[in-house]
């Protein structure tokens, strides 16, 4: 499948599993899609129905799509904007990427934020104690070429497309809040940070909010789908064995080319946690012309666990 890229980009972002994400939901479903922790955006824009709820605790991800939904920010808004600070960036380097950094931090605009986004060190997304965006220059003036300007100005096209089509309420709020707003016919799709990956979260993420997390999933009576990591050659994710075991899980070996630091760029088994039987759904990798990236080993499947989850009574 074709898979669309968002504007705003991550750490862990699931583009290149959009397609086995989307091999795991029954056919046919048409009811409410429901994401906690939204983030970019990339799964919702690519497999949920005419209908979803999609929200974060991050007020800057909820604030740049409502923008886009609103029709304040438009494509071609887009490519004045970027023209503009791109202009501005080439000539006079990274103070304006630092001056443009204190603009955000104080007014909190959605294309700056934009801006910040794709002009700072790696793709990344982190504030500080004080909700302040705090990443460092990408150290390229000449980000903003033209044709990457117009391959931004696309990815707010499809978003502001998709959104005129179909019913899609943002809100900014707790992960528990959200599972607690989904239905007995909801999915609801989880991509949390990766606990024990170093993944910086607006908020923060530790054991406390995973065994919360957890303990809403038990409850709900929505079918929900989990992404998080399994193992890499180092060690493994504790929390598979000690709260997430008891459910369905598949794994396939997925790259992870943003963050940080060089060491956190390496593969690792992800999975996917289900409270419904997936056996029937199982992906098969489309094949490539002939090579696959560099940075990326082939992907190798494993069966997904027999057992099939009963809801408590």
């Amino acid at each position: 499948m074709k898979v669309n890229v968002p504007p705003i980009k991550s750490q862990g972002i699931k583009t290149k599993l959009v397609p086995w994400i989307g091999s795991i939901i029954p056919p046919n479903f048409e009811d409410q899609w429901v994401e906690p922790f939204m983030g970019t955006g990339v799964i919702a824009f690519n497999l949920a129905p005419k209908h979803a709820l999609l929200c974060d605790t991050n007020p800057h991800l909820i604030n740049f799509y409502q923008a886009i939904a609103d029709g304040e920010i438009t494509p071609e808004i887009t490519r004045q904007f970027l023209n503009k600070e791109g202009g501005k960036l080439l000539e006079k380097g990274e103070l304006h990427y630092y001056e443009l950094r204190e603009r955000f931090n104080k007014d909190h605009q959605p294309l700056d934020f934009l801006f910040l986004n794709r002009a700072g060190f790696n793709g990344m997304i982190r504030f500080n104690r004080k909700g302040g965006f705090n990443i460092p220059f990408c150290r390229k003036p000449q980000r903003f070429a033209k044709a990457y300007v117009t391959k931004i100005v696309n990815q707010v096209s499809h978003v502001s497309h998709l959104l005129e089509s179909k019913s899609f309420v943002f809100k900014c709020q707790s992960f528990k809040e959200t599972i607690n707003q989904s239905n007995s016919d909801s999915i609801i799709y989880c991509d949390p940070p990766y606990i024990g990956r170093h993944a910086d979260y607006y908020n923060g993420w530790d054991e406390s909010h995973e065994n919360e997390l957890n303990k809403e999933l038990s409850l709900t009576k929505s079918k929900f789908i989990l992404s998080t990591w399994h193992h890499n050659d180092y060690r493994e994710n504790e929390y598979i064995a000690s709260l997430w075991n008891k459910y369905n899980i598949l794994t396939r070996e997925h790259f992870y080319h943003v963050g940080g630091s060089e060491k956190n760029r390496n593969p690792m088994i992800e999975a996917i946690v289900t409270n419904y039987d997936v056996s029937n759904h199982l992906y098969k990798e489309e094949k490539k012309p002939e090579q696959l990236s560099i940075f990326e080993a082939q992907a190798k499947y494993k069966e997904p666990n027999k057992k099939i989850w009963s809801s408590p009574t």
